[in-house]
């Protein structure tokens, strides 16, 4: 087979099933696509009793994480091994959101011969500085997610992860959450969105800058999504300078689209249909 086929790697707190509708777009266009769970996530991820309802806070605080151990490290490996084995049937496109593109430098890094092209979809792209050094960034200043800190629900250092309470009925939350990931999207969108997020997430982002000499060879792409406040559009376009300056003869591919982050998760048509012309007819 020679057929190209779309890896999806999945953003913080999310899974490969955010994918489903997209693959589902790309399937109806004839393509191949396959959404991978980083470690700990999907049927892996912790989901302790007390974050059922009615919601147990304190021993949500307290209880172990599946999460804890695992990082940047680990899902370079885990998506590696994914494209080794789907790069036998053919050209591969791996595709991040969000977080997932600090594991798509990472792979592109460590086999750019695997890889027929990256696409970063309003995603993390470290050139010059670490993902905490972009994070207090001035061009980062204006994330409405610097307003979500209440999702916390336990102590990083005593978990070992990252745990947000997804499932908060507080209304001032929700409020700047949905200011973040899905301002134009509808009450139902946005609450089933925060129904197929995970509670835990790796402490570990890694500080893993591309590589001029090995992911710089990979042709790439970079979705500017002009609506995300999430990660922000100077950030975005921060990620793109920086990229295209390190490799200049090896410019990142730009398309925008005016959506917000999650938009392209829960109303993919567009998304797919972009994906799709980047295939060679």
């Amino acid at each position: 087979m020679t057929a190209t086929t779309f890896v999806f790697v999945h953003g913080s707190g999310s899974n490969s099933f955010a994918w489903a509708p997209m693959q589902r777009e790309l399937a109806y266009r004839g393509h191949r696509s396959l959404a991978v769970d980083l470690p700990g996530h999907g049927f892996g991820a912790t989901f302790p009793a007390a974050y059922q309802a009615p919601q147990d806070l304190a021993a949500l605080a307290a209880a172990p994480s599946a999460m804890a151990g695992i990082g940047h490290a680990h899902n370079v490996a885990h998506v590696l091994d994914a494209v080794k084995r789907v790069r036998e049937h053919g050209p591969v496109v791996l595709v991040g959101h969000s977080r997932g593109g600090l594991t798509l430098t990472g792979v592109g890094n460590a086999a750019p011969d695997l890889v027929d092209r990256l696409v970063y979809i309003s995603a993390w792209c470290c050139v010059e500085d670490t993902p905490a050094g972009y994070q207090e960034s001035a061009e980062n200043a204006t994330s409405a997610l610097s307003g979500v800190g209440g999702l916390l629900a336990a102590n990083p250092a005593e978990i070992g992860a990252l745990r947000l309470n997804w499932r908060t009925a507080d209304p001032a939350l929700l409020a700047t959450l949905r200011e973040a990931v899905l301002a134009d999207g509808t009450d139902d969108e946005f609450h089933g969105f925060l129904n197929t997020l995970e509670p835990d997430e790796s402490l570990d982002a890694g500080e893993e800058r591309a590589q001029a000499a090995t992911w710089g060879r990979i042709p790439r792409t970079y979705v500017r999504l002009t609506a995300d406040r999430s990660i922000p559009i100077a950030l975005q376009d921060r990620f793109i300078a920086e990229a295209d300056k390190l490799t200049p003869g090896n410019r990142f591919d730009v398309r925008s689209l005016d959506v917000s982050h999650a938009t392209v998760l829960v109303r993919p048509a567009e998304t797919a249909a972009l994906l799709s012309s980047l295939i060679p007819a």
